[in-house]
């Protein structure tokens, strides 16, 4: 499996990020839709990006109990979608649940990968917060293996985790990791952060940029930017 760059299309509504794709003269880069977008204007806006040829990661980390998830993969699933995730915390059960109902009837699936940590959380905020007294490293490649033995194709995780997960979930066992920044960008509200050379070098399969790209004074030069120092 080739390493690609996916942008974080965060944008408001359908206009803006329409606007944004216009600018790729020619490219077709992977994009990520989140929360945001998908919330405002509903899956049409997965259907009409994906008619203009572009691969999407539908960002939207279910996590529920394993009934409304399956149901709720099977939905997704007919959006003909890359990619899409759930939370690692919603138990093996969920997850086996959300592969069951997002396998289409002639077998085939996007790719589902699962969140471990968010990229905002630190050490110090996971146990403050949740309760969750033992070292991140620890908690993030538990969570991996469990969605490893759920039958999940990969994890979204740090790009500082990314190398030990496949260590401990093998090679083909894909890492999406957020929380990419130049070196010379601002990190925003990321916490354990890296560059796109940085996380070719450990072996991250995609990586998922936001801002430095989609808030660029040149889009289509920080994306290529990106594509030269992750992908060569």
């Amino acid at each position: 499996m080739g390493k690609d760059v996916i942008v974080a299309c965060d944008f408001s509504g359908k206009d803006e990020v329409m606007a944004f794709l216009d600018k790729f003269k020619g490219r077709k880069p992977y994009v990520k839709i989140g929360m945001e977008l998908f919330y405002a204007e509903g899956p049409d806006i997965v259907r009409e990006i994906k008619a203009r040829g572009h691969k999407i990661f539908l960002d939207l980390k279910l996590h529920d109990i394993p009934n409304t998830v399956k149901k709720s993969m099977a939905v997704l699933s007919r959006l003909d979608v890359d990619m899409t995730n759930l939370h690692a915390s919603g138990t093996k059960a969920m997850m086996e649940a959300a592969i069951e109902g997002l396998t289409r009837p002639d077998g085939t699936r996007p790719l589902l990968i699962a969140v471990t940590q968010l990229t905002s959380t630190s050490e110090e905020r996971m146990k403050a917060d949740l309760l969750i007294n033992e070292p991140i490293d620890k908690v993030v490649m538990h969570y991996a293996k469990n969605a490893a033995d759920s039958g999940l194709d990969g994890v979204v995780c740090s790009p500082l985790e990314s190398e030990k997960v496949h260590s401990v979930c093998g090679k083909d066992f894909i890492t999406v990791t957020p929380g990419v920044r130049f070196s010379d960008g601002d990190t925003g509200d990321q916490v354990r952060v890296m560059t796109p050379a940085q996380a070719k070098k450990i072996g991250s399969d995609y990586i998922v940029v936001g801002r430095p790209i989609t808030a660029a004074d040149d889009p289509v030069a920080a994306y290529e930017r990106c594509i030269n120092e992750f992908v060569g």
